[in-house]
């Protein structure tokens, strides 16, 4: 089974504010995000003028092509959040630094621990060690003959990769014009130059 990809509020203000959701479900399918993601996609379309078009683009994407997925505590949630924060799921809430992609790791070490298979778009250097480190146990789990899923971690740049020469990126002045705006609103984004994207 598998679950709708699951975003981290980086990539989604990325291409939400640049109106390139198309792109993004064209590659990734239809989505899902924590409610706390959700409220900081909106927090910040709200404050910063470079991310407004995004709390739009979202709740037109919401429920069809976004699915919101409950931040309430399960049992299974809050013993992800603890192991992987060492804080209880309560203290963990309370603290609004990087929340967003502690949930969507928690929600997905959830599915796949229910057996599905999830992808992850997570941008950010600590999520994706803290998602590449659970992607590591869920294996170990798997190979000591667990019934468990397993999780994909994809970024901005896999999503780009995977688009390359389709409709949305035909060519390479598409991919340039693209990224360059991707990168005015994150500059933890490598220059073009520095990638792969225009390998193909």
């Amino acid at each position: 089974m598998s679950h709708p990809p699951i975003i981290d509020a980086g990539p989604g203000l990325n291409f939400f504010s640049i109106n390139k959701e198309r792109l993004l479900i064209g590659v990734l399918g239809p989505l899902s995000a924590p409610e706390t993601v959700q409220n900081e996609v909106f927090r910040k379309s709200n404050h910063d003028e470079r991310f407004r078009a995004a709390a739009a683009v979202w709740r037109k994407l919401t429920p069809t092509w976004m699915r919101v997925l409950s931040d309430d505590q399960t049992p299974e949630l809050a013993a992800v959040v603890h192991r992987i924060t060492r804080q209880s799921m309560e203290q963990r809430l309370k603290q609004p630094k990087d929340l967003g992609e502690t949930m969507v790791i928690a929600h997905a070490v959830v599915a796949a621990e229910a057996g599905e298979t999830v992808t992850v778009l997570i941008d950010d250097g600590p999520g994706t060690r803290t998602a590449t480190a659970e992607i590591s146990r869920l294996r170990r789990l798997h190979a000591s003959g667990r019934a468990v899923g397993s999780i994909r971690l994809v970024s901005t740049l896999t999503v780009l990769t995977r688009a390359a020469g389709g409709e949305h990126l035909p060519d390479k002045p598409a991919m340039r014009a693209i990224y360059a705006r991707l990168r005015g609103l994150d500059d933890g984004l490598p220059p073009i130059e520095r990638t792969n994207l225009l390998n193909r």
